[in-house]
């Protein structure tokens, strides 16, 4: 039997990956947080203890460049400045699922409906893509 192909996601793939998945883990509970609540809940966990707040800092920066997290308002800090307060966009959140479950094992294990449903989603999004396809030519 062949061995399956690797079906990571681009976004936790490389040297960030981790980071990454674990900025994502931390934002999944629905209240936008600052940076600095990023960091502190970040290195609550075993093997980030030691992460530094200019890398979680760069992370976030580059997550919200790359279209996976928002910026969901402000808040003041205790010393008197503004904070940015971050959220997960959808597109995060379809990778979370993503990177928890195979397309192998979805197709196998889903109900009927629950593939019609994909089925849909699929199709509409090979549409639009196929759509912007020809208008650049």
């Amino acid at each position: 039997m062949p061995k399956p192909k690797n079906t990571k996601l681009s976004v936790f793939k490389g040297r960030e990956a981790r980071l990454n998945h674990t900025i994502f883990q931390t934002l999944t509970h629905g209240v936008p947080l600052t940076i600095y609540e990023i960091h502190r809940q970040i290195k609550t966990q075993r093997g980030l203890r030691h992460t530094k707040y200019t890398n979680v800092s760069r992370r976030v920066k580059a997550l919200e460049d790359s279209g996976y997290i928002d910026k969901a308002g402000t808040r003041n800090t205790q010393a008197g400045a503004q904070a940015t307060l971050y959220q997960l966009t959808t597109r995060a959140q379809v990778a979370l699922f993503l990177s928890q479950i195979s397309p192998d094992t979805f197709i196998k294990e889903a109900d009927e409906d629950t593939l019609i449903a994909q089925l849909a989603a699929l199709t509409l999004f090979f549409e639009k893509t196929s759509q912007k396809d020809k208008t650049k030519d």
